[in-house]
């Protein structure tokens, strides 16, 4: 296990090479450690760098001093960082040449404990996502976690297909990580926060980024942030994409690093779907046809058939600790009976769940604000079929 001084040393070279990743792992393998790094001298760096390069007065122990104190500070946030050359840092993405020198990971789990899976799989999108998408990337995702090898479900936490393959991906038992393009302690968009916490507050589950504390969510770290995603994963899924987006950044990006990448494919008018049908068409990316078909392609040994999910899990996931005991125990009457009874009004569901009807009305409405019924404009409720099958 690297020591504390070699953590430290690790993050300031991060947080110094980090749009140059190259050249900050470069140096830690010249020197055998980054720590060694710190103690070269400004002649040696030269010969290395160059005498004009801004890198060098960068590299002194001001850096170092501003990277333990940061270190001290996320360790209260339940915020660790994992070096490219120590324990906890993804496999995968060491392979890849542009890999950062470090991750901050905010997590229950240990580092080194969240890249189990024997798959990690890429779930990605536009943020725009049609109906269409959103029922393709819930079905796929929803296979997955039904075949008998669990995988990693890795997206961007950006709302459309990221929200969708991480909330899927939670509410049917699998284990997701969401790569974010700000510091470890910001959530973007903010309206995730609270889905944000949930996630990296459940076992197997990570939000991690390349990104010192305090960066913003500026477009060009969204790139940046791309190569993470594609170099974490074997497999990159493309839910819907233009023909420019970071969804397709990140496709070519994982055919880059000769990763498996599907595309969905779709309609050639719909602007959401020319970006997939070009990277069929290029031959970077297989159609997805079917989830079976993806699932005998991963070799993960489909076995997709009905699951019974438990409604208070599925209540959990959604509202988290908001609710009290009394209002859990009648949403999860409410939501059972219209489990039960497709279709029931709002009127027959009161009266079947032993609860007034304006309580009802309350409840199913925010059922329905957190997508997990739908009701009609006869005031018929029907569950989620996305959800519940």
């Amino acid at each position: 296990m690297e020591s504390f001084e070699e953590i430290v040393c690790t993050c300031a070279l991060n947080r110094i090479f980090g749009f140059a990743p190259k050249i900050g792992t470069g140096l830690i393998s010249c020197f055998g450690s980054a720590s060694e790094v710190f103690r070269a001298s400004r002649r040696t760096l030269e010969e290395i760098l160059g005498r004009n390069s801004r890198y060098i007065d960068m590299i002194g122990p001001e850096a170092v001093r501003s990277a333990e104190a940061e270190m001290k500070e996320l360790s209260r946030s339940g915020i660790s960082f994992a070096c490219r050359f120590g324990q906890g840092y993804p496999p995968l993405l060491k392979e890849c040449p542009d890999a950062p020198a470090g991750l901050y990971i905010r997590s229950v789990t240990p580092p080194q404990e969240l890249w189990t899976p024997s798959r990690s799989i890429a779930v990605i999108g536009t943020r725009d996502i049609s109906p269409y998408g959103k029922e393709w990337c819930t079905k796929t995702v929803s296979a997955l976690a039904s075949a008998q090898e669990k995988p990693l479900i890795v997206s961007g936490l950006a709302l459309g297909t990221d929200i969708c393959a991480h909330k899927t991906a939670l509410e049917s038992g699998l284990p997701t990580i969401g790569v974010m393009a700000t510091g470890p302690e910001t959530v973007y968009p903010f309206r995730h926060r609270d889905f944000a916490e949930r996630l990296w507050r459940t076992p197997g589950c990570a939000l991690i980024s390349d990104y010192p504390p305090g960066t913003a969510p500026l477009a060009l770290h969204f790139l940046r942030r791309n190569r993470i995603i594609a170099g974490i994963c074997d497999t990159t899924v493309l839910i819907e994409s233009k023909i420019k987006g970071g969804g397709m950044m990140t496709s070519r990006l994982a055919f880059s690093y000769s990763r498996d990448v599907y595309a969905l494919p779709g309609r050639i008018d719909d602007i959401r779907s020319q970006g997939c049908n070009r990277l069929i068409r290029e031959k970077v990316a297989e159609p997805l046809t079917s989830v079976e078909d993806l699932l005998d392609s991963l070799g993960l040994n489909s076995r997709v058939t009905a699951r019974k999910i438990c409604t208070r899990d599925i209540l959990k996931l959604h509202f988290g600790d908001m609710l009290s005991q009394d209002m859990l125990n009648d949403l999860e009457s409410v939501l059972n009976v219209i489990r039960s009874e497709k279709g029931i009004t709002v009127e027959e569901t009161a009266a079947a769940a032993g609860v007034d009807y304006g309580r009802a009305a309350h409840l199913t409405g925010l059922l329905e604000t957190e997508g997990l019924i739908c009701i009609d404009l006869l005031q018929r409720c029907f569950p989620e079929v996305k959800i519940f099958g």
